[in-house]
């Protein structure tokens, strides 16, 4: 790939929105469920959110898959990353005016034949703010070619690379064929999340697969790597999501444990600290006005605060079966990533087939 591309050459813009009636995606929800709808709140105290039923429609055509990744930049644009093949990748505006799709351009872009490889491997999402310009950061899940006799083949994705906003390709960690000056092979076997310290520093779960955490600094020097599979400390089951945690006077890196139930937390040189335990399959975090939000597969998030300790749990949805999730609009099913812009507002993407992503709205 010539370095000077870009990952995804071609957009859909709002015009071409308005001209495929994305206009009438709300029509999708009746006005009457959305009028219903805007009355439901989560939490409690000074921790409240309400729901904004309307928000995040798609336009005709389109639909999100199994819900990847959420996050929001300076400008408080949205971008939202699922297991789908049209969009790959949905911006919108602070509004909630969708001003971009990215769809069979980051397949062949990325060394893909088709849209349904990208399907396959889409995971992880994290921005980061390097000397004032933003990045993001894509984490790929592995997966298997099938040849023309129906037999599983040769593997593909395992990778993370840095890209700007644009989607200019800057670095690829992982799976690569070839090692260059912008591209190093690394033993990831499945990762699923990154992380950036405020010194640059840069960190990887594998948390599909190796159950390893690896450190590089910011020009990619990899520095340390510790973990493996297991229950002790410094051990994982499923290490799904990192954070660099900066609530605290000390920056502190926090792992989602997920099949363990439990927050684990290091120091920057990755070196153990604490843990933080009773949750249900916690998946990643987001930081903001003092507080973490983790989002858990197990039907809720959790917000912390500096100290640890519970602040709310919202949306408990436990015991409600997928297929009904819908007819609870105050209730989650599978949160497994979330973000909350300048003004507060919460949104959260769900591992649901039809990809249910929805903002929340603080309440004073």
């Amino acid at each position: 790939m010539n370095r000077s591309e870009y990952l995804f050459p071609v957009r859909h813009t709002r015009r071409d929105f308005l001209a495929m009636g994305a206009m009438g995606a709300v029509a999708m929800t009746t006005k009457t469920a959305i009028a219903a709808q805007e009355a439901v709140t989560l939490g409690g105290g000074s921790c409240r959110f309400k729901l904004d039923p309307a928000w995040g429609q798609l336009p005709s055509g389109m639909k999100y898959g199994l819900g990847c990744a959420i996050v929001v930049d300076k400008q408080d644009r949205v971008i939202v990353t699922s297991r789908s093949t049209s969009p790959c990748v949905a911006i919108f505006d602070k509004d909630g005016k969708l001003q971009e799709t990215w769809g069979k351009e980051f397949a062949s872009a990325v060394g893909y034949g088709s849209a349904e490889e990208v399907q396959a491997t889409a995971h992880g999402l994290y921005l980061a703010e390097e000397n004032g310009t933003e990045y993001l950061y894509w984490t790929e899940n592995v997966a298997r070619a099938k040849g023309a006799d129906g037999k599983v083949g040769k593997a593909y994705g395992a990778r993370v690379y840095k890209t700007d906003l644009k989607g200019k390709v800057l670095y690829t960690l992982g799976m690569v064929e070839k090692e260059s000056d912008t591209a190093q092979k690394l033993d990831l076997t499945n990762p699923t999340d990154v992380a950036v310290a405020p010194n640059g520093d840069i960190y990887i779960v594998d948390g599909y697969g190796s159950q390893k955490v690896h450190r590089f600094s910011k020009d990619f020097k990899k520095l340390k790597t510790i973990g493996g599979r297991g229950k002790d400390h410094g051990q994982f089951n499923t290490c799904h999501g990192i954070w660099v945690n900066t609530l605290r006077k000390e920056p502190e890196v926090y792992i989602a444990d997920r099949a363990n139930n439990r927050l684990e937390v290091y120091s920057l040189e990755l070196e153990y600290k604490r843990t933080v335990p009773d949750f249900r399959l916690p998946c990643c975090f987001y930081q903001q006005g003092g507080r973490l939000y983790v989002p858990e597969l197990g039907a809720r998030v959790s917000v912390l605060d500096d100290q640890d300790k519970l602040v709310a749990r919202l949306g408990d949805g436990q015991g409600i079966a997928d297929a009904d999730i819908n007819q609870h609009p105050g209730k989650f099913a599978k949160p497994h990533a979330l973000t909350l812009d300048s003004k507060g507002n919460l949104f959260v993407l769900e591992w649901l087939p039809w990809g249910r992503v929805r903002k929340f709205s603080p309440v004073a």
